[in-house]
Formats: C-alpha cells, structure tokens, sequence
C-alpha cells in the first residue's frame, strides 16, 4: 500500500499541528500565528497542497482591505485510535482535526495472543472502511496494557499478555496500512486523551491514574509525556502495599494491582457471595453465576456493606500510592479513570480523603483529584492524537 505523503519539514509540520488544533484558518492569520513571510507561507502551503494535506478553504472574513483564503485540512484525511483492554477494544476513526467519525467497542480476550487480536482489530478497521467511514488512514495510535518500549514501538514483558512480549505491533500494523503507527501503554495514551479533551485540558503537570483489569499512572510533566527511560515510568500497579498480600501476575506478592484490580475485586466479591456475607453479591452469583467487580458498584449503590467496604478498602490502599507520588511529585492535578472509575464517588471521596490526610498540606491545597471527564473514549482520543502528532511531523531524512 503506498504511504500517504507527509509533510518536509517542521515549517510545514507547524501548520498542520495548528490547523488540526483551531480549525480553517486565513492565510494572514496563520503567518501572525507562526511567524512566517507572505512568501515563505505560501511555498509551504503549496508543498502542502501538492501534498494532499492541505486545500484553501474559500475566503476568509475581512480584516479590511483585500480578503485573506481560508486554509484547511483536506477532510478525507483519517486516524484511527485503537485502545486494547485486558477484556475489551475500542477503535475509533477521525477526521484530521480529531473529530470522531465511526467508533465501535467489542469484547476480546488479551490472552488468545497478538495475532488473534491483531486479526480481529484488522476486521473492525475493514467494517469501518467498508461503512465509508475512511479510505486510507494518516496514522494509527495504539495502546496496550502492559509496558511498552515507546521507541521501539513493541510491548515489553507485560504481565497480563502472554505471547506479546516483543511482538512488532508498530511494523505489523503499519505494513498492513502504509501509514505511520505509534504504540504505548494504555494509561499513557489517556493521559493525552484527557489533557486534550477532557478535564485536564492543558494541565501542565498531572497525574492520570487507571483502575481496571491492572493500575497504571500517566505522568505529564511540562506538558510532555514523561516514560521513563525505557518507558515504563508509572507502573504504580506494581508497588508493594501489603508483604503477606496474594500473588500478583507480576510474580511479586501484595502488589497494589493484585490487592485492588479488576480481577482482584471480582475475586474478593466471589468470596464474599460464596460465604454468604454479602447478600447482595450472593443474589447476583445465583442469578448469573459469578459476581463481577461491576457488581460490586451495583451492590454498594444499594447500600450493601460488604460491597461499600471492598470500594473503601480498595480506595484507601489506591489512595495510600498516591499520597506517596503527590509527596514526590507534587503535581497540579490527579485524574481517576478507567473501568472501576465507574465505582464513582465512593471510591473517589476514599482516595481523596487519604491523600488530603497523608501528604503535606503545601502539596494538597490546591490539588484537585476528580475522575475522567473522557470516561472511555480517553484513551482512543490520546491514541489519534499521538497518530496525528506524527503522521504531521516531518519525514525523518
């Protein structure tokens, strides 16, 4: 499949980031927002136009005297955001200004391995192609639930992925597509997501923790992602909360991931219905067979105590990490998403309420810790995001 083309040079990249950001913009807006002559603009908007990322967009309104041309994206450009669960993937496809075209979210097992997957997103991507929601993609943004080589664009021994360690997912889909392709751990490309669209919409410095099937942290500090060096900064699932805790996929025992997951809270609501200590729980494992950390939401919206104790237990050991990263960060804003956010504000006025008491009041007086604002879509928004980020860089030379 041939490429699609993409810009030469950071001038060019510049007017696309900025074109993809405030939408159709007048020529002589764009040279007073950039800093570029009448006659430098002009030859980088006609490389663009050749191009086939750029076409003028009519006149623009008067500033007086001769009217500006309207400048914009050429609107068949397409990315894709597909952001891989543990149980779930979500794909949506976006205009070159990210605005949502088609979106679709289907249950997948992370276990079957990266070619199953891979297959089935493939699928989903050909529906929505068929559907005319995109001809040829710009670039793709991935994400995955386990920690990822960002320069080598491969997962790296993730705990929860048997058979993905290593495999090429950037070289793979991009072959497959002709067109740029990033890949990062889930949590990062939600922090994007929901610093672009969401709550914390240009928040400088941010912490935005996930609670589903595993606990991640995307940590952005001076408005740039920050993933450690080999890019596994903000593994927060993995800290240690009790010694004497159960195993965790990791290898390790008492992590906070195996104390307070996903499949760590279905597994303490399974106990509490087989014992019959908590009725609410023990109706739903006799109605549908087993007991789900939804369930447990559901079960403490009705009052059960067994199920508003696991949330605040849950809470307390979530909030105990944080209290320790706002100590040694110090950031502006937390943010709770991912599946258990879906516990709402039970489990937030828990994880509030240890961080406000643990860590200093000069880091806590002015730190907001509120959930998504995105909910689900944030990390797809991140992902297209990342893709448009580079599908609008310049060619490497």
């Amino acid at each position: 499949m041939t490429p699609r083309p993409r810009p030469d040079n950071a001038a060019q990249s510049s007017i696309l980031l900025t074109l993809r950001d405030d939408g159709p913009t007048s020529r002589a807006e764009l040279g007073d927002r950039l800093q570029r002559t009448r006659a430098r603009l002009a030859a980088e908007l006609d490389r663009l136009a050749e191009l086939g990322l750029v076409r003028d967009g009519g006149p623009a309104a008067s500033r007086g005297g001769r009217r500006s041309t309207l400048v914009e994206l050429d609107p068949e450009l397409r990315f894709a955001g597909v952001d891989i669960g543990a149980t779930s993937v979500t794909i949506e496809v976006t205009d070159a200004s990210l605005e949502p075209v088609a979106a679709v979210e289907e249950a997948i097992d992370i276990r079957r391995g990266p070619e199953a997957v891979l297959d089935r997103v493939e699928d989903l991507l050909a529906k929505m192609r068929v559907g005319g929601h995109h001809n040829r993609l710009a670039g793709i943004g991935l994400g995955v639930p386990g920690p990822v080589s960002f320069r080598d664009g491969v997962p790296v021994s993730p705990p929860i992925m048997p058979g993905w360690d290593r495999y090429p997912l950037r070289e793979e889909l991009g072959g497959r597509h002709g067109c740029p392709v990033v890949v990062d751990n889930d949590v990062n490309i939600m922090v994007v997501g929901e610093r672009r669209g969401g709550v914390a919409r240009s928040v400088d410095d941010l912490l935005f923790v996930k609670v589903g099937t595993g606990i991640g942290c995307g940590i952005v500090v001076g408005g740039q992602v920050y993933r450690g060096v080999d890019g596994c900064a903000g593994d927060i699932g993995h800290i240690q909360v009790d010694p004497h805790g159960p195993m965790c996929a990791c290898g390790n025992t008492g992590c906070l991931e195996a104390m307070f997951g996903g499949a760590a809270l279905a597994r303490d609501a399974l106990a509490a219905a087989r014992s019959d200590t908590s009725p609410a729980l023990a109706e739903r494992l006799r109605t549908h067979g087993t007991v789900t950390a939804a369930d447990v939401g559901s079960g403490a919206i009705e009052g059960d105590p067994v199920c508003i104790g696991l949330i605040r237990d849950g809470g307390r050991r979530l909030g105990g990490v944080l209290a320790s990263l706002v100590s040694f960060f110090n950031p502006s804003m937390i943010v709770i998403g991912g599946g258990l956010a879906g516990l709402g504000h039970l489990l937030l006025a828990e994880v509030r309420s240890v961080i406000y008491r643990r860590s200093l009041p000069l880091a806590t007086r002015n730190l907001p810790v509120v959930l998504s604002e995105l909910g689900p879509r944030a990390g797809v928004a991140g992902a297209v995001a990342l893709a448009s980020e580079l599908a609008f860089g310049p060619v490497a030379r």
